[in-house]
């Protein structure tokens, strides 16, 4: 499996947001829910439309840890949700429905869905699933979110493990000391 990066650059992320939107509304919604969860593909994958439909939060277990989980949707992730499900008409089901039946799309197919837009917007690097997480994490932590609060929305066992997750250097840390000069 090839190690990916989060998505750095907001252009970037809304440039992939307004492909996909264009392109298909369920793409689209993967990629909205992806970033701003924090969520693993494998979970993303399983909801249903009854997880997501007129709720304000988001409630599983997830897949691999078995830990539940539970957290807010933001407004970003409910129009796009409510966007997708006034074109897709049904009211039960996989959320994000394969065209191949009643099932899910699978990972690959999702890779390919966030791999192929990446590419097509101008980003080179290696961007798979696991970006979406990753941009969760790292967004966070520009915000200004305590790296430990991100450890724990993460499920990591320490914050070193977070900082590298996400990508930030010991070069970008020490542009702090650097730059800082109170």
């Amino acid at each position: 499996m090839e190690y990916v990066e989060p998505i750095r650059s907001k252009v970037q992320i809304d440039n992939i947001k307004i492909y996909l939107k264009n392109k298909n509304l369920r793409d689209y919604l993967l990629f909205v829910l992806g970033i701003n969860s924090g969520l693993r593909i494998s979970d993303l994958l399983l909801l249903t439309v009854n997880d997501v439909k007129e709720r304000d939060r988001i409630i599983l277990r997830e897949k691999k840890t078995g830990k539940s989980k539970d957290f807010p949707l933001s407004d970003t992730c409910k129009k796009a949700i409510k966007e997708y499900l006034e074109t897709i008409k049904i009211n039960s089901g996989c959320l994000f429905k394969s065209k191949k039946g009643d099932q899910p799309i699978t990972r690959i197919q999702a890779y390919r869905i966030i791999n192929n837009a990446a590419r097509i917007i101008g980003i080179n690097d290696a961007i798979g699933t696991h970006t979406l997480r990753k941009t969760f994490g790292y967004w966070a932590y520009k915000k200004g979110v305590d790296i430990t609060r991100i450890q724990k929305l993460l499920n990591h066992s320490a914050p070193s493990v977070t900082l590298a997750y996400i990508g930030i250097t010991k070069d970008e840390l020490d542009d702090i000391y650097i730059n800082l000069n109170l």
